[in-house]
């Protein structure tokens, strides 16, 4: 079965798109992969990118940045892929989205102590939320949502995630993460209860045939 990471990554995919080769995003950012945005040709060189099945030249990629960059924003990420684009491999993206995601849980784990007891649906929501919203855009934006995390209060998150921007889908995706959680929670916490009745039972029962405990 998938971790909670590798099921992040995926619906990262699903959301923000996976192209390999260099777009404009809505508002003219260059943009590659999932949703990584390239301020300049430094960014972009720093990248491995290939043409064909060889490695690009630093003057490739800073020639395929300015080409880019002169088209018009918020076409379709077809529009800019020429017959020479540059692209990453996608074991490449995979690579550099899992990074991002580990350099994510950093400063989740920096901000919330018990994160790594949360279940992994609210890891996979939080993922998602700081993804799309950067750090200071979930823990500044959203501080209801942090303080009913760092509570352990799911029911309370689920309605404290809404954002502008993301379609209604990944904003009910989000949601029914945290909801998830409650059923979870639920779960656990009846199986524990369960366990220690029934422990109080044997314990009696012992007592009353002359068993060892």
């Amino acid at each position: 079965m998938a971790t909670y990471l590798e099921q992040s990554l995926a619906k990262l995919k699903e959301f923000e798109g996976c192209v390999p080769w260099m777009y404009r995003d809505t508002v003219g950012k260059i943009t590659v992969g999932v949703g990584l945005m390239l301020p300049d040709a430094e960014a972009a060189q720093a990248l491995p990118f290939t043409l064909g099945t060889s490695p690009a030249t630093p003057e490739e990629i800073a020639a395929e940045y300015t080409r880019v960059d002169t088209l018009p924003l918020g076409r379709a990420p077809a529009f800019y892929k020429s017959p020479t684009a540059l692209q990453l491999t996608q074991q490449t993206i995979d690579a550099k989205l899992t990074s991002v995601l580990e350099g994510f849980e950093a400063d989740l784990r920096t901000q919330l102590p018990h994160y790594d007891t949360f279940p992994d649906t609210v890891k996979m929501a939080l993922l998602d939320m700081i993804y799309n919203l950067g750090p200071a855009g979930l823990f500044k934006g959203f501080p209801h949502l942090i303080a009913a995390v760092d509570a352990g209060a799911w029911a309370e998150a689920a309605e404290c995630c809404m954002r502008r921007g993301p379609s209604a889908a990944r904003n009910a995706w989000t949601r029914e993460q945290f909801l998830d959680a409650v059923v979870t929670t639920i779960k656990a916490e009846t199986e524990t209860w369960l366990k220690r009745i029934w422990g109080r039972i044997r314990q009696t029962l012992n007592v009353l045939f002359g068993r060892r405990p």
